[in-house]
């Protein structure tokens, strides 16, 4: 049986999305060199070849394949399954990708991967009579579970359930597939020897952003797992010495949750003298000025931090219950040791207010980062931010679609309209801009 899993290609006129491998799916310009890792993907790949299933990886958007390419290949392989790892976004695309397959594979099997929620409904299945099966959450172990059921002829759900995985059984990402170079362009790469490859320490969160997509939609709540540290550096080591790559970006969810994790993870990259530069995604208040020293002795280069608001109701109210005090205490440290900082922030969070606008461009401008990036919140259906946002009659008419656009609402709050959330977002970068220059 042979097994073709994709990140198909996504493109409009004037830009391309990023799907596989980002929490928020979205449209990129032409040139950005932006392009997330697609993690799931490559382990859901990894597990396959591991077990001697005939297994091909092709990541369309990384390759920048045109569509016609990307039939191209698809007919090279002739597949028995064809797995497609979709997105809110991109939905409508996919589904179209879908259509597209089943005609030229009328035999295939076509499985839906991903964080779109309405997709794991036996109703949506029945609209969409093009896609056999969709795998809800982590989909690694799970894909796998189908395809050996494929192959015995036994009875396959439509609506497959996925399982938390044991990330220390899964093998490492399967790499070889991908074109790696072509990976990268994230904000911490502005600081980081070319090129960098992006890994996992560790997958999930314990905390309860209603905004965060994939603890909701693909973990299942806050389970937070960590890798064996020497496996971890083993496959730092692999990527240096043997791929070639010059630094490493951590993109775990939350990379400092546990303190005596990273600094195990520390003492062995200094005990292995691997001299690698790295980077991070970290919470600023798990963050303390030891495991700072440790990181940068080990080679941490550059991090980010999310804060989103400058208001603590709102952060409470959303259940990120970041200390905003340990923050403003946090980042300064973290710089003035020599760590580069990227800060994100939101705007449209519920509690929204014009004062509010104006706590989180005043922190901001007080925390200084190095680089930030600011938008507007995204209610992805499924979360409870949507469900929220519903209850409220907050979340607008639109389509999927729209949800790619960045700098674009789809919601308003009491206080705020679409518009002047969006107008809040453009001063607040408006004002970063002409503080930078």
């Amino acid at each position: 049986m042979k097994i073709f899993l994709c990140n198909p290609p996504w493109w409009t006129d004037h830009c391309r999305g990023v799907r596989a491998g980002s929490r928020w799916p979205h449209y990129q310009p032409m040139d950005s060199p932006y392009m997330p890792f697609p993690f799931f993907l490559a382990y859901a790949t990894a597990v396959l070849e591991q077990a001697g299933i005939d297994v091909f990886l092709y990541d369309a958007i990384a390759e920048r394949a045109s569509n016609e390419d990307f039939m191209v290949i698809v007919k090279q392989h002739e597949p028995d399954v064809i797995v497609i790892e979709t997105s809110t976004p991109s939905i409508d695309v996919d589904l179209e990708w879908a259509r597209k397959l089943r005609e030229q594979h009328p035999y295939s099997k076509i499985v839906f991967c991903g964080t779109h929620a309405e997709m794991f409904s036996k109703s949506w299945l029945n609209l969409n009579p093009s896609i056999d099966h969709v795998i809800r959450g982590e989909y690694e172990v799970a894909l796998y579970e189908m395809v050996c059921l494929m192959e015995t002829s036994q009875e396959v759900p439509a609506i497959y359930d996925g399982k938390l995985v044991d990330i220390d059984m899964l093998p490492w990402p399967a790499r070889h597939f991908l074109p790696m170079k072509n990976y990268g362009g994230d904000s911490v790469g502005n600081w980081m020897p070319l090129p960098f490859a992006t890994m996992w320490a560790s997958r999930g969160c314990p905390y309860s952003c209603s905004f965060c997509v994939w603890p909701q939609l693909m973990y299942g709540g806050t389970t937070y797992r960590t890798r064996n540290p020497i496996d971890v550096v083993d496959e730092v080591e692999h990527l240096v010495k043997e791929q070639g790559f010059k630094s490493i970006f951590f993109d775990d969810d939350t990379f400092n949750v546990r303190k005596g994790y990273v600094l195990c993870i520390c003492q062995e990259l200094k005990r292995r003298n691997l001299n690698i530069p790295f980077a991070i995604m970290a919470r600023a208040d798990c963050m303390d000025r030891e495991m700072l020293i440790a990181l940068k002795g080990a080679g941490l280069r550059a991090l980010k931090y999310g804060v989103e608001s400058g208001s603590q109701e709102i952060l409470d109210r959303c259940g990120k219950q970041l200390n905003l005090e340990k923050v403003k205490k946090i980042v300064p440290l973290t710089m003035n040791m020599g760590i580069k900082v990227h800060l994100t922030f939101m705007f449209g969070l519920p509690g929204e207010t014009q004062e509010t606008v104006q706590q989180t461009i005043d922190l901001m401008l007080e925390l200084k980062p190095d680089t930030l990036q600011i938008g507007v919140a995204c209610p992805w259906p499924g979360t409870i931010f949507y469900n929220e946002l519903i209850a409220r009659g907050h979340l607008l008419p639109c389509k999927y679609e729209d949800y790619a656009h960045v700098g674009g609402a789809v919601i308003k709050t009491d206080a705020l309209s679409k518009q002047e959330i969006e107008q809040a977002a453009n001063k607040a970068r408006l004002i970063w801009d002409g503080r930078k220059r």
